[in-house]
Formats: C-alpha cells, sequence, structure tokens
C-alpha cells in the first residue's frame, strides 16, 4: 500500500486579478480535490521572513492519499478544463512533494 504525499505549494499571485483568479481555480478544483481523497492541511501567508528570502503571496499543504492519487487527479480531463484558471492566476509557484519527517524529539 501507498504511503500518503504531501505537496507543499508556494503561488505569486498575479497582480491583475491573480487572487480573484486562484479563487475561482480552487472552487472548481475542491471537488476533484476531494474525489482524489485529498485535503487542504493548512493555509498560510507569510507576515515576515526572520532569516532567508520567502515572500510567495500564500502558501499550503495538501495531503493525498497516495502518489498515484495525485498523479490520477492532475491527469484527468477534468483537471485539465480548469488548468488555465491556474495559470491565469499565478506569477510563480513552487509544488513541492513532501514526506513526514521524525526527529525523534519529545515536545
Amino acid at each position: 500500500m501507498e504511503e500518503p504525499i504531501y505537496m507543499l505549494n508556494a503561488l505569486w499571485l498575479k497582480e491583475e486579478g491573480g487572487k480573484e483568479k486562484y479563487l475561482e481555480y480552487g472552487a472548481a478544483a475542491n471537488a476533484l480535490l476531494k474525489k482524489a481523497g485529498g485535503e487542504v492541511q493548512e493555509n498560510y501567508y507569510p507576515e515576515k521572513s526572520i532569516i532567508g528570502e520567502w515572500d510567495p503571496d500564500v502558501f499550503f499543504l495538501v495531503k493525498y492519499p497516495s502518489k498515484a492519487a495525485f498523479e490520477a487527479m492532475v491527469k484527468s480531463p477534468e483537471y485539465q478544463e480548469i488548468l488555465h484558471l491556474r495559470e491565469d492566476a499565478i506569477e510563480k509557484s513552487l509544488l513541492i512533494r513532501c514526506k513526514p519527517f521524525d526527529w525523534g524529539l519529545d515536545t
């Protein structure tokens, strides 16, 4: 059985209408995400970079039940139909596949 995967999404939205277009994409993608068994874990916007440079408009983590579930979703005809909304909204983005890591510390 495959392990769940996590996708870190960092987005730099277009100045003109990017937020609105991404909200439109998110509304359309939500049903596909649920159908794939995925769920948004957390949503954030960076307030201030203390060390290093990190200035996306928003970033969030999405959990998928497996790599295959993620790939099936993004390759589906339904997703391909709405992909232009994401592309119309974003100036720049990062999509990074992640997995949990345990430092072994008791917190």
